[in-house]
């Protein structure tokens, strides 16, 4: 029996976990890192902190699954997007990684939008260019840290700086680099032109593949630290929503996944290129070769319900702690308590800005409707109906562009809420499925290693002989026209406080 490695370098942690070739999970690992917000906006980690977790985080998979390592034998990597990494001549980092929900850089979105062209990033990238991207961080260091710009050698994203610790290799993936606004999508291949207009030397991106492609093999040194013997394969890899899609099975046209992760992500499969020409979701190149996928970003859907948690819910926390249980379950328990729509408290889910559908970097969280007769139950419902209503908007702009919605996968932690299941049912009108393996970008990431290996012919045989759907949560039809009334005065409250946000910003 053979056996592979999913590595996701996520915000909150590493995950790994391990695959037999059988696509069957046999054991994971988790090790969490620390996120630096030295600044309102900013949002950076150490590349250090990711190294450490991943060896810790391999090494407690390998523990938990009682096999000889040796049977080992690939590495598929994912991880979070966007991050910024800047490597100098020696490869030694120069800074720390500029994360994807950093907000500093919506001057230098206008300035590569300005210099590049909103038509030509369309026809080009697909995408406009937005905060989070990687794009504008080169260009924020270039025009607030020239002295570091000066000695920058390669820039990688976040699973790229491990590939590079693990086997020496640069070297990224399609569907990541999608996401950098430095990259041709239909063409699938960097775009020299955006990167000569902006005036970055070509060779600090690495060379692309596509993610089942072998881009390298661990380093002796690592090999034999974790144990494991000669030629074990890393393949691209990809992006953690792409890879994620493949846990899930996102592999045909008409499959959709719903993520509740710290961000929220609508993700659908696209046999071609299908681009929002007002931009407001994403058009990125799939872990499947030769296809596309069009997605919708928040950038706080469960992170809006630990922000309240961690600021709020300390109560609930703490006695999580003396009973061993999940502090989450503590609070949708409190959530249902409260009637559908809070007693018409309405939140707004835009705790760090927002990308889709409003790229506003200045958005800010809000609760509409406070009154006195309003508790702690009704907040915490309030802000689970709020993410599901942000979410939804992917789903109305994905209908108006004609894709086919014939089966919606949750996944992620909000996904493990029973309460929340049925809110999002509701919400989205459709039956909502699970899947039996919720590990998301680290499983579909060990697949991947597979695909490499040979074990399966295709990523496509790969995921669907993997993935297994489990039971469906259909919409409530009392509930389903409220939802519909509650999300249209939902979606009319951004457009009266946008103007107010950049004024708030300046105080």
């Amino acid at each position: 029996m053979e056996y592979f490695l999913g590595i996701d370098v996520g915000t909150t942690g590493c995950k790994v976990v391990l695959v037999n070739e059988e696509g069957e999970l046999v054991s994971k690992a988790v090790e969490e890192y620390p996120l630096y917000t030295p600044y309102p906006n900013w949002a950076e980690q150490d590349p250090a902190d990711w190294w450490r977790g991943t060896v810790q985080a391999v090494k407690k998979a390998l523990q938990a699954a009682e096999i000889n390592p040796h049977l080992v034998k690939g590495v598929g990597l994912t991880g979070q997007m966007h991050g910024s990494v800047f490597l100098d001549e020696k490869g030694e980092v120069l800074r720390p990684a500029i994360l994807w929900c950093d907000q500093r850089t919506a001057r230098e979105c206008e300035e590569i939008t300005r210099i590049v062209g909103e038509e030509k990033l369309m026809s080009i990238n697909c995408n406009p260019v937005l905060p989070g991207f990687t794009a504008p961080k080169i260009l924020w260091l270039k025009n607030n840290e020239p002295h570091l710009y000066e000695r920058v050698a390669k820039v990688l994203l976040p699973k790229d700086y491990i590939r590079f610790l693990l086997t020496g290799d640069f070297a990224t993936d399609v569907s990541d680099a999608s996401g950098t606004s430095l990259f041709d999508v239909p063409r699938r291949k960097w775009s020299e032109e955006i990167i000569s207009l902006l005036g970055f030397p070509p060779s600090w991106f690495p060379p692309s593949f596509e993610s089942p492609e072998i881009t390298g093999y661990l380093k002796k040194e690592v090999a034999e630290m974790w144990g494991m013997g000669d030629e074990v394969l890393v393949v691209a890899g990809g992006g953690d929503n792409a890879a994620g899609a493949i846990g899930t099975g996102i592999v045909k046209p008409g499959l959709v996944s719903a993520s509740l992760g710290t961000s929220g992500v609508v993700f659908a499969f696209s046999d071609e290129v299908k681009v929002d020409k007002k931009g407001r979701v994403h058009t990125f190149c799939h872990a499947v070769p030769g296809k596309w996928h069009v997605m919708g970003v928040m950038l706080s859907a469960g992170g809006s319900l630990r922000w309240f948690r961690d600021r709020l819910g300390m109560e609930e926390k703490n006695l999580a702690s003396l009973l061993e249980k999940d502090s989450y379950d503590l609070l949708t328990a409190e959530a249902e308590k409260a009637l559908p729509g809070a007693e018409g408290l309405i939140f707004l889910p835009y705790l760090t800005g927002e990308r889709t559908p409003h790229a506003d970097p200045y958005a800010r969280g809000v609760f509409f409707g406070l009154t006195l007769k309003h508790r702690k139950n009704e907040m915490i419902r309030a802000v689970m109906e709020g993410v599901t209503f942000g979410m939804r908007d992917s789903f109305e702009i994905m209908r108006e562009m004609n894709i086919p919605i014939q089966e919606v996968r949750a996944i992620g932690g909000g996904a493990r809420s029973a309460l929340w299941r049925k809110i999002q049912a509701s919400i989205y009108g459709v039956p909502l499925f699970g899947v039996k393996i919720d590990e998301g970008p680290a499983f579909g990431a060990a697949l991947l290693g597979a695909v490499g290996r040979g074990v399966f012919s295709s990523v496509e045989e790969a995921s669907e002989k993997a993935v297994k759907v489990t039971e469906s949560v259909l919409p409530s039809p009392e509930l389903v026209d409220y939802y519909d009334r509650a999300y249209r005065l939902y979606r009319d409250l951004y457009p009266a406080l946008r103007n107010f946000y950049p004024r708030l910003q300046e105080l």
